[in-house]
């Protein structure tokens, strides 16, 4: 038996096969490869660096499915069903939209697919496969099997999972919405070992909350600290409260921390039920207590709540350039399905598209809704010219130096490398078409 994993991209653009930007590998797909018996072949398409060969020879196609993915994933599903070969959908979108799923592949995996992985493939093999099979919400007791990645040009960072989920509870985030609100942390002793097998110096802990349970936390920096690794991953600036906490990160290898301030904006914090971020008048001082303890930042910002217009954006843009941040994303709200956010838009008749991941004529980087302060072109507009701005040369030299004291020596060449192309990229990604490119053809 053969099985292929297809990653799809978000779409392509006319007469382009990808677009070129640095990828990291995806994690997921190693784990399942780890859970799949040895006398089982297997392969992969990355469609976000490479072209999938539609006529490859194969028993079963897996599918991993993202929101923004999704149509690409139907189209990429319907061109292996018109060969009679079934397709098997998981992920995200596939668990929190099941029944939409389904209309497009054989069989569906609800949820976390390793507790029932291998009885679908015992279920192909046997020419039985389920409608839909429920996976669970914990963590996974098997190291990632990455040899399924050889010959893919990915980004010399190892992934390691660290926990899933998220003990807040935002509008907005489909993840703590299928988690209920919940952590799980994965044990320490399999995350040392992923990162003992890995070649590489660099690593990202996945982790949508890595200090969601700070005594789990500062355990696992104590467990990793001797490996003598340099790892980024996804925190809250409320860490910047504890400077034990913060100690205990950087003396374990941390250079960069995501942080989503979402908004400087409290009003909107309040309606995407984000008050813990409110920090008040301490916000700057706990940006400096981060930095000062030798950790860069990675700031995300998103934009569409009912307070916010052009100012807002342009606020949020001086205050990264004014900290010097590693990188900053300046995003726009997109309301998710199976979300509190979704749902208030829909009952406000607020949705340009009822479903905007299946809508023709949606491209990247559009609003598929109208905000009250700005119209959607005008947002879309103001969050592209602030992430050029952000990566404009200037600002990127200024932000370089201030790194240069910061984060370790080993990091200043990921700065520039990252840093200097994030501005190109922009352009690139803007008006992607959601879906398939319709001239491309198969190998």
């Amino acid at each position: 038996m053969k099985i292929t994993f297809i990653l799809p991209a978000i779409g392509k653009k006319q007469g382009k096969k990808y677009i070129g930007t640095w990828k990291m590998e995806p994690l997921t797909v190693a784990v399942l490869k780890a859970l799949t018996p040895w006398n089982v072949q297997t392969e992969l398409f990355d469609d976000r660096i490479e072209l999938i060969d539609y006529n490859t020879k194969t028993d079963l196609v897996c599918i991993t499915v993202e929101t923004y993915t999704a149509k690409r994933s139907y189209q990429i599903a319907a061109r292996f069903r018109e060969r009679g070969i079934p397709v098997v959908m998981g992920g995200y979108h596939a668990t929190i939209c099941p029944e939409e799923t389904e209309n497009y592949c054989d069989s569906v995996i609800v949820g976390n697919a390793e507790g029932v992985w291998r009885q679908m493939l015992a279920d192909a093999g046997n020419r039985r496969l389920q409608k839909r099979y429920a996976g669970g919400i914990g963590t996974y007791s098997v190291r990632p099997d990455k040899s399924i990645f050889t010959g893919k040009k990915y980004l010399p960072v190892s992934l390691v999972e660290t926990g899933r989920g998220c003990n807040h509870s935002c509008e907005f985030c489909s993840i703590s919405r299928f988690y209920d609100s919940r952590y799980h942390a994965r044990s320490h002793e399999l995350i040392e070992s992923d990162i003992k097998a890995s070649p590489y110096k660099y690593f990202f802990l996945v982790d949508d909350n890595l200090v969601a349970n700070r005594k789990n936390a500062l355990e696992l920096f104590r467990r990793i600290e001797p490996l003598k690794i340099k790892w980024a991953g996804q925190g809250t600036l409320s860490m910047a409260k504890d400077p034990e906490l913060l100690r205990a990160m950087k003396k374990s290898g941390c250079e960069i921390i995501l942080i989503g301030f979402e908004s400087l904006d409290n009003a909107n914090l309040k309606q995407m039920n984000k008050s813990f971020n409110y920090a008040l008048g301490e916000r700057d001082e706990l940006v400096k207590r981060v930095h000062d303890a030798g950790i860069g930042i990675y700031a995300t910002f998103v934009f569409g709540y009912d307070n916010d217009d052009e100012k807002t954006v342009e606020q949020a843009l001086q205050f990264s350039k004014k900290h010097n941040f590693y990188t900053a994303a300046f995003n726009h709200l997109l309301p998710f399905p199976n979300t509190r956010l979704y749902d208030r838009l829909k009952e406000e008749n607020r949705l340009i598209y009822d479903k905007w991941w299946l809508a023709d004529g949606y491209n990247y980087g559009e609003l598929s809704f109208v905000p009250k302060k700005i119209s959607p072109e005008g947002l879309s507009k103001a969050c592209r010219d602030a992430r050029k701005e952000f990566s404009s040369f200037g600002t990127v030299m200024s932000r370089g130096f201030a790194s240069l004291g910061r984060t370790s020596p080993l990091l200043w060449g990921l700065f520039w490398g990252m840093n200097l192309r994030i501005g190109g990229e922009v352009d690139q990604k803007m008006n992607v078409p959601i879906g398939e490119n319709l001239d491309e053809l198969p190998k």
